[in-house]
């Protein structure tokens, strides 16, 4: 069993409550738009951390971390990207991947729009943690805390962090 912690859309600011709401997780996973390569430094610090650089990331960022990542915890195949878009309406690099080697979750960052459903075309379920930054227009800062276990996802946590006005 895995505990994970999710978040995406930082650009730069690390909210400390992060650290009190992924205390007992086993891995934080970013999904880009980091901001800059310390905050990703404290996370690793803190937690094992997946993540992958986002559009505003720098030459620093894209060197530490890569656009993809595809990996298994426990028995849960994982794909995660920056852009990627959602079930109807993926990125069409992303759509020509997950067809091809189709993951049991696909996670995704950029929009900023907090989304966790279900591809009942592809069988995948799809998380976008939203934004967990100050920078963009989302009017609530959120993450995503969730289990794996075997091939199950569940105990699925929505954290609001703030509400922007």
């Amino acid at each position: 069993m895995k505990r994970i912690g999710l978040l995406s859309d930082t650009h730069s600011f690390l909210d400390k409550r992060v650290f009190e709401h992924f205390k007992d997780v086993d891995e934080i996973w970013h999904a880009g738009d980091i901001g800059r390569l310390s905050l990703a430094d404290e996370l690793e610090a803190f937690k094992p951390l997946r993540a992958v650089y986002g559009n505003i990331d720098g030459q620093g960022i894209r060197a530490a971390h890569p656009l993809d990542q595809c990996f298994t915890v426990e028995e849960v195949k994982v794909f995660m990207t920056h852009i990627g878009g959602y079930p109807g309406r993926y990125n069409r690099r992303i759509y020509e991947e997950l067809t091809t080697n189709t993951p049991d979750l696909f996670i995704s960052g950029h929009s900023h729009i907090l989304k966790v459903m279900n591809d009942k075309k592809l069988g995948l379920l799809h998380m976008n943690p939203g934004a967990c930054g100050k920078v963009g227009f989302h009017k609530v800062r959120t993450l995503l805390r969730f289990t794996i276990e075997g091939k199950r996802i569940k105990d699925l946590d929505v954290i609001e962090l703030e509400t922007r006005k």
